[in-house]
Parts: C-alpha cells; sequence; structure tokens
C-alpha cells in the first residue's frame, strides 16, 4: 500500500508539474512544433513517466533533469524572439520546393523530400499539376504551404467587386441558458433587447442551449429540446429588428461617451430612431 501511495504522490506531483510547464511555455506547443520543440516534448514525457513509475529513482534528480529539460526551450524560444539569425539557426529557414512551377531538385535532396513525397503533399492540398503551383515551400514544422499561379487560384467575391463591407463578427450571447453580458455589449445590443427576441420566439433563456446574433444583427437559437419549432421571422421584419438593434448601440454609445458632445449627439440620435420604429410598428408582421 505505501509503494502505491507513493507512487500516487509521485504522479501527482509530475502531473502539477506539467502543467506549470506548458502553461510557461505558451499556447505555441500545442500548434506544429519545430524539430527541436518535438524532441524536447518526447523527452519530457519520458523523464515524467519514468519518475511516476520507477520509485528506485531518485525525485530530486529527476526533477532537475525535468526542469533542465524544460527551462532550456523557454530560454531558447525567448532568445528566439529577440534574434532572427538565432531563431533561423534553431528553427531552421523555410525551404523552396517549387518557384515558378519549377521543381528545385537540390532542396529536395537537402531536405530529404522524394518527388514521390512532394507529389503527395501536392495531391492532399487538391494539385495534381506542378505546373499550376506559382510558389511551395517546406516550413520549419513540416507544413507545405503553397500559392498556386494567378489563373488557378479560385474566384472570390474580392476579384468580382470593390469596396465590399467587411465581414462582422457572430457574438455568442447564451451558453447552456446563462445569457452573458459581455457578448451582449460587444454585439451592441442589450438585454431588453435579447429578452425581446427571445419573447416573439416564445422561449425564454433557460430553454436555449446556444444563441448567436450574427453579423447581420440576426439572432440564430438552438434549443435544449430539438422538437420544439421556432415560429419563423419573416425577412420584412429583420428590418425593424435591425433598427431595434442600432437604437441599443446608439443608447449604448450615449452611455459610455465620454465627451459631453457625444453623448448628446447619440441620445438625441437614439431619440429620433425611436420615434422613426414607433412610426413603423404598425407596418411589420410582428408588431401589433
Amino acid at each position: 500500500m505505501t509503494d502505491i501511495l507513493a507512487t500516487v504522490v509521485r504522479s501527482l506531483f509530475i502531473i502539477l508539474g506539467l502543467f506549470f510547464i506548458t502553461k510557461l511555455l505558451g499556447k505555441k506547443q500545442l500548434s506544429k512544433l519545430s524539430f527541436f520543440e518535438y524532441i524536447v516534448g518526447i523527452t519530457v514525457g519520458d523523464i515524467a513517466g519514468t519518475l511516476s513509475m520507477d520509485p528506485d529513482l531518485s525525485l530530486r534528480d529527476g526533477v532537475t533533469a525535468f526542469l533542465i529539460w524544460a527551462f532550456v526551450p523557454l530560454f531558447i524560444s525567448i532568445v528566439s524572439l529577440k534574434s532572427k539569425p538565432f531563431r533561423d539557426f534553431v528553427e531552421g529557414k523555410p525551404t523552396t520546393f517549387v518557384e515558378n512551377g519549377k521543381i528545385m531538385e537540390e532542396n529536395l535532396k537537402k531536405e530529404k523530400f522524394s518527388i514521390d513525397e512532394l507529389l503527395e503533399q501536392l495531391r492532399k492540398k487538391d494539385i495534381f499539376r506542378v505546373a499550376d503551383v506559382e510558389f511551395a515551400s517546406l516550413d520549419s514544422n513540416g507544413e507545405l504551404n503553397i500559392i498556386l499561379k494567378k489563373a488557378k487560384q479560385p474566384l472570390t467575391a474580392g476579384d468580382l467587386f470593390m469596396d465590399l463591407p467587411e465581414a462582422g463578427v457572430p457574438h455568442a450571447v447564451i451558453l447552456d441558458g446563462t445569457i452573458y453580458n459581455d457578448a451582449l455589449k460587444n454585439a451592441g445590443v442589450s438585454r431588453a433587447w435579447l429578452n425581446a427576441e427571445l419573447a416573439k420566439r416564445q422561449v425564454t433563456a433557460e430553454q436555449v442551449f446556444f444563441a448567436q446574433i450574427d453579423e447581420n444583427g440576426q439572432l440564430k437559437l438552438d434549443l435544449y429540446n430539438d422538437s420544439v419549432e421556432l415560429p419563423e421571422i419573416k425577412q420584412d421584419d429583420h428590418l425593424l429588428i435591425l433598427m431595434k438593434k442600432i437604437q441599443a448601440e446608439l443608447e449604448w454609445y450615449s452611455l459610455t461617451a465620454k465627451e459631453p458632445a457625444l453623448k448628446m449627439a447619440y441620445k438625441e440620435y437614439s431619440s429620433r430612431l425611436n420615434r422613426w420604429i414607433k412610426k413603423a410598428k404598425p407596418y411589420f408582421s410582428l408588431e401589433e
């Protein structure tokens, strides 16, 4: 029993140590790893596992090795942020594999990459002709990045239209039946506006598993009970919803603006828009 208790204590200690080191190294360790980071991760995990299971090992010596393998990469990452030559030496530089549709054979040999492996990586990105590639490089984390020639790139809305509006950011305002005021503030709406929208759909916040305000100011709901059908809001009612959202934003700005002139201006515009909303209510189906 004593041996089991010792193993439990050692394991818990190592888990806490790993958690601390992981937080210290940052989220970069969760992304694509460089070769050096990959080796460090394997070694630190092996040391931690061995310390947990082998009671004959000195915990002091093991923790010392554990800390060295953890803090040396931290030191290297800090120096790398400040020095590009050092960063290039430790992490390596991207290697060009394809340029203007031409394969760089010497670079393939340098990185021990066969032509079959290159073609396989291209096929994974739905590219079957090397001649269609303008530029392809192998990054230090082993990821192959590719730029197609202009004529082979997919058409986007930006190619067809100029001065397109920026896409907004959706905001999750209800999670697990709980309303989040910070999300409402970021979306520029009030809690009263949200309650009114929920009332139109004949639901309460407690019935909502997930609610999101999209970039157009429209509220999208996902209920706990998927069998409940929400009342359909007609398209012409979205204008009224948008007007109310803008009015709520102006009201919010009138409360948070620091300059008195701005506070007065926002309050005046909010009042004007509120009068227009009252006049427009009879023309929308959701309003009596």
